[in-house]
């Protein structure tokens, strides 16, 4: 008889519990992946929105002057209405409508996501966005010139993509306990720097030639990922026990009779003001409003900052912005793995702010002194600027949500990562037009505003 495959020695040593588990781990990264693989082409199509006409009349100049283009710069070069003096200020409107609308719907969200079923809601959620963040992208091949329209599709495509983390988070939430969460959770809340990686390269790859590309193709994306989690997403460990009893009972057992029975035993979902009352629900939620400032000012606008210090084309600030990413992968994870050695989250958490600070002091100077330093700076920055801020959002959101107080009342969790997370979304509004006000003035305005909050998310933590 032939001997049994190491690789299926190696798959046959998982029971069915445990490959449920990778299963949901690996598409609930993959469906949060895609939401912010979304996010991310606003701040690689900056750059084209309101270009230096200046580069683009001078470019053809090496060439002889029968082979120059004839180009029109009010009409060829920016995107209209992005073409004013005040482009910073309607780049900034148009992130501030977005995350705003983030942030207030976030806390509806997760009040809402615990009432309804997470895979419908998160269905649901994933499909409008698509639609949303495509329409974004039909605004080029439409030549649309409206304000008011790409503010429109901005609010929306905020609100409908609230859906999204109170949803995830409770799933893995569900499926892992505590044990080691900031390990597991650091690994997992790697989809926010991958998909921002992908967006980026995505983004980028249109950007120049086709930037309405740069939304659609992500909003495809989005929405056939939602297609996917209708037809995949477990949304907890319970729910496979019904499913082994019906294949070991029969079919003819009725399902109806199993369900009733199993939601008899299920907890009511906690009220805004209960979840409020968690010990350091409040505080972790201030610190996150500081953290999150920093990250999503980094999102928005540091493509178009490389574009301006570093002097290079949209693609390639965009590529080299996902440097930071990379870093804040590595930090995430670092940050989980100390928490869950150590056994205390504040402290990892005031640590990495306490170092983050002069590290943005240091990027500021370093942007100026070439390619090398920058993409040092750029790595070290991402993973203490993220680390933070992925470890409130997902260990200690998930830690607080099953928190002794609540006796096991696991119908919290929701909630209060709505909570934490709606909290953080206002910094991150917040940040991203204060950049844009800010930068006006100039850059170093902008990175003394960043390492003021990160001390407040210091002092709060």
């Amino acid at each position: 008889m032939a001997p049994v495959p190491p690789g299926i020695r190696f798959l046959t040593s998982f029971n069915r519990d445990q490959w449920y588990r990778a299963f949901t781990f690996g598409l609930t990264f993959l469906l949060y992946t895609s939401f912010h693989l979304s996010r991310k082409p606003i701040s690689i199509v900056k750059s084209e929105l309101h270009k230096n006409c200046s580069h683009v009349m001078e470019a053809p100049s090496e060439s002889s002057s029968s082979q120059q283009p004839v180009l029109h710069p009010e009409l060829d070069c920016s995107w209209k209405p992005f073409d004013r003096n005040n482009y910073k200020q309607l780049l900034g409107a148009m992130d501030y409508s977005f995350l705003c609308a983030y942030a207030i719907g976030m806390y509806l969200s997760g009040i809402i996501g615990e009432r309804l079923p997470i895979r419908l809601y998160l269905t649901v959620g994933m499909l409008t966005s698509g639609l949303f963040t495509c329409l974004f992208g039909l605004g080029y091949v439409y030549d649309v010139h409206s304000l008011g329209f790409y503010i429109f599709v901005q609010v929306a495509n905020g609100l409908v993509q609230t859906t999204g983390w109170p949803s995830v988070v409770t799933c893995i939430g569900n499926w892992f306990g505590k044990g080691r969460r900031g390990l597991i959770m650091g690994l997992w809340n790697s989809h926010t720097s991958v998909g921002n990686i992908l967006g980026s390269l995505i983004a980028g790859y249109y950007v120049s030639s086709n930037w309405g590309l740069s939304f659609i193709v992500p909003g495809v994306i989005i929405a056939a990922m939602g297609v996917i989690c209708f037809l995949f997403l477990i949304e907890r460990n319970w729910d496979t026990e019904l499913l082994l009893g019906q294949e070991s009972i029969g079919v003819c057992v009725p399902v109806q009779q199993v369900v009733v029975v199993k939601s008899e035993a299920e907890p009511s979902a906690i009220s805004f003001m209960g979840a409020l009352r968690i010990p350091g629900v409040v505080e972790f939620s201030l610190c996150l409003l500081f953290a999150k400032l920093v990250s999503y000012t980094f999102l928005f606008w540091l493509p178009l900052y490389i574009t301006k210090a570093a002097h290079l084309d949209a693609k390639k600030a965009g590529d080299l912005s996902t440097l930071f990413d990379v870093g804040g992968i590595v930090g995430g994870i670092l940050a989980g793995v100390l928490s869950d050695k150590m056994g205390k989250r504040a402290t990892t958490c005031a640590v990495m702010l306490l170092l983050a600070a002069p590290t943005l002091y240091g990027f500021s100077m370093m942007s100026q002194f070439g390619l090398g330093p920058t993409i040092g700076m750029l790595l070290v920055c991402g993973g203490l600027v993220n680390g933070p801020y992925a470890l409130i959002t997902t260990a200690v959101s998930a830690d607080l949500g099953t928190h002794k107080s609540l006796k096991g009342n696991a119908r919290a969790l929701s909630t209060v990562t709505a909570i934490i997370d709606g909290t953080g979304s206002v910094g991150a509004a917040v940040g991203p037009l204060l950049a844009g006000l800010l930068s006006a003035q100039g850059w170093d305005q902008v990175f003394y505003m960043l390492m003021t909050a990160d001390f407040l998310a210091l002092l709060v933590s």
